[in-house]
């Protein structure tokens, strides 16, 4: 009974942090007075996106639609060079430098390049998105992939296995929780890259709706755009937390007895 709490408890906790976090913020916002226009209250937040839900809905789907084709890319691209990376020792020692001298360049420093290249528009969204969250699925797979023990690729070697075998069969489904892993970390980079480039360089989207909110000094609306990009990341992490529970539980520990 007490484990069953226990799990109870576990499951409801988000859900009671976030009440008691909310709660605590609007009574700070009540006590001391702050304006609106400083640091809105929870409750002037729900006001805007009541009164504004049509256009934050509209811009949330842009923001989403441009966040999944960019992310979409950064999968494809992020397995294919990271089994090319991992597979490989003279790969990994001579491409794995330089993904992380590029990951290191602030990528609003690319966004006015994507601009002269592609223009005001999607283009700069889905690409910034892309070149923001491609490099953790990259090196979660290259990382899966190179840290095969060499006594077990030994021992199928010898049993008559290729060394395609190996990486195929043993290699790939030992790199699923480190893929996974590097999925919930890179959407919510995804959408971090989206709204950047929607601030900088879009005419549409949550990025541009906080952009002019701010600029018109309506903060209500722009924490309200906050808050949509919040739960719509945290929803592509719970999607992908039980995708990974379903596929790949024999890698985590007492998930047998979850």
């Amino acid at each position: 009974m007490n484990a069953l709490r226990r799990r109870q408890l576990e499951r409801w906790s988000p859900l009671i942090a976030a009440a008691a976090l909310l709660l605590l913020w609007q009574l700070v916002c009540s006590v001391f007075g702050i304006a609106d226009y400083i640091f809105p209250s929870p409750w002037t937040i729900a006001q805007a996106m009541a009164e504004f839900f049509s256009p934050i809905m509209e811009a949330a789907w842009k923001t989403f639609w441009v966040t999944m084709v960019g992310f979409g890319l950064s999968i494809v691209v992020g397995v294919l060079l990271g089994f090319l990376i991992g597979s490989s020792r003279l790969m990994y020692s001579a491409l794995y430098p330089l993904l992380v001298a590029f990951n290191a360049v602030p990528k609003a420093a690319i966004v006015p390049i994507l601009i002269v290249w592609f223009g005001i528009g999607v283009g700069p969204g889905i690409l910034t998105a892309f070149l923001i969250s491609f490099f953790p699925i990259t090196v979660n797979i290259a990382t899966g992939l190179a840290t095969l023990e060499p006594e077990l690729e030994d021992v199928l070697r010898v049993l008559g296995a290729r060394r395609w075998d190996v990486l195929i069969k043993v290699g790939l489904p030992r790199s699923m929780p480190y893929f996974y892993g590097s999925l919930k970390i890179a959407i919510t980079l995804a959408f971090v890259g989206t709204v950047l480039a929607e601030m900088t360089a879009g005419d549409s989207g949550i990025g541009y709706l906080m952009q002019s909110a701010g600029s018109q000094q309506r903060l209500p609306l722009a924490f309200a755009g906050l808050v949509v990009i919040g739960v719509m990341a945290m929803a592509m992490y719970e999607l992908f937390s039980y995708v990974e529970k379903h596929t790949t539980g024999w890698a985590h520990r007492g998930s047998q007895n979850a």
